[in-house]
């Protein structure tokens, strides 16, 4: 799979951690994915990609969150912005399976966060990382 793809499939997998939390809707639903695959008209090259890291995303989100929790000592999750909680959500679970080096998907988090977060969500986002990616034994 191309970088293009993955950066793609990480930005329609975060649009979908986003939305799910805004419904409420904490665990993964096939039913609920695939209305989501058809209203955003998503390419069918990236839905299996988007699958695989909305769904480990969510099966693991209370694993993910202490792990963001015991590295955010300022921060309680509540108080992130749900864009901000959740591409460090959808980070450290690429960082605990090793979907990709360590360097790329804390690059690719920082530019999620500029993308669609506030004007400090890259900084934030880096620091908090950083002590994940320092702190996570990998795979």
């Amino acid at each position: 799979m191309s970088t293009h793809t993955r950066t793609k499939s990480r930005e329609y997998a975060l649009q979908f951690l986003y939305q799910s939390e805004m419904e409420k809707l904490y665990l993964f639903s096939d039913s609920h994915f695939q209305g989501f695959i058809a209203n955003q008209q998503i390419p069918a090259s990236h839905v299996a990609e988007v699958r695989e890291i909305a769904r480990g995303t969510l099966e693991r989100t209370a694993e993910i969150d202490n792990l963001i929790q015991s590295v955010s000592t300022n921060w309680k999750l509540e108080r992130m912005s749900v864009i901000d909680r959740n591409v460090l959500r959808l980070a450290t679970f690429e960082l605990l399976v090793a979907a990709a080096p360590q360097r790329v998907v804390l690059n690719e988090a920082i530019e999620l966060a500029k993308k669609f977060g506030s004007a400090e969500s890259g900084r934030f986002v880096n620091g908090l990382l950083d002590r994940i990616a320092k702190s996570t034994p990998v795979g």
